[in-house]
């Protein structure tokens, strides 16, 4: 009996601690949104930050407050751009797409070296401590801060220097903020001229330091009929929202600074 009384105890018990628990979960419950969970489901799942928040899980607790635009997606692309404005009851639409560039061509035996780096691989810690192991002080020093911070596998180093692969890159622009020279733009896919080089140097420094150069001859704003493309600083840059990709500039520059991006 003694056995018996004990189990029974142990029932009351049990049906005691449930009911309480019970009871406790629904007077302490947080009411949760279902937007949140929508729009978590409808995101990249990347967990890049490119948003500005802490995860996927932080931005979409953002949007679903309103506290974060619905396009601040930007690895999701079009289609979360569209899910996230029918969760939120708003009107959206997609931008011209984005892609990373890389705005010089110095990789190994273009742009000549200054020392040779043999410290941390870090394009920040090389920058602040030395400048960098090469000549020009605008290249890409190849040290792979921007290849270690992109979570689409969209970037590899190649002869020391930062390659991307257009096809997987999902403008998240993590990789232009890691750069600590600030060579990695933001720029249209479709903005297939691009001048690959941001050398503010004197043309004879420019020259000495790299075979692909800007020397700021200014022959690509010559030859532009569309006013797209303008020598400032010491080097060209091309307005996108006015080039007509029609690559007279590329015809005419001496350094073979200004490229043309296969599509």
């Amino acid at each position: 009996m003694p056995i018996v009384y004990a189990i029974l105890a142990l029932g009351a018990l049990g049906v005691v601690f449930g009911v309480v628990l019970s009871f406790a979960d629904k007077m302490f419950a947080v009411p949760v949104d279902e937007k949140v969970a929508l729009i978590r489901e409808a995101v990249a799942g990347a967990n890049c930050g490119a948003c500005g928040f802490p995860g996927c899980d932080g931005f979409a607790e953002a949007v679903a407050r309103g506290d974060a635009p619905v396009d601040g997606c930007t690895p999701g692309g079009a289609k979360t751009l569209t899910a996230l404005a029918e969760i939120m009851g708003v009107e959206a639409e997609a931008g011209d797409p984005k892609v990373a560039r890389v705005l010089c061509q110095g990789a190994t035996g273009i742009a000549k070296e200054r020392v040779t780096y043999d410290g941390f691989e870090s394009c920040a810690l090389a920058n602040q401590l030395a400048g960098g192991p090469k000549m020009c002080q605008y290249a890409c020093m190849g040290l792979g801060d921007c290849f270690d911070v992109c979570k689409f596998d969209a970037i590899r180093m190649v002869d020391t220097l930062a390659v991307i692969d257009e096809e997987k890159c999902t403008a998240c622009g993590m990789c232009v903020k890691a750069c600590p020279r600030g060579i990695i733009e933001m720029l249209p896919r479709k903005a297939t001229v691009t001048v690959r080089c941001q050398n503010q140097a004197s043309a004879k420094e420019a020259r000495e330091s790299c075979s692909k150069g800007c020397i700021a001859c200014k022959r690509c704003e010559k030859a532009c009929e569309f006013d797209a493309i303008h020598v400032n600083n010491g080097f060209a840059k091309i307005d996108p929202e006015k080039c007509t990709l029609c690559e007279a500039c590329v015809a005419v520059c001496p350094c073979d600074c200004i490229t043309v991006v296969a599509s």
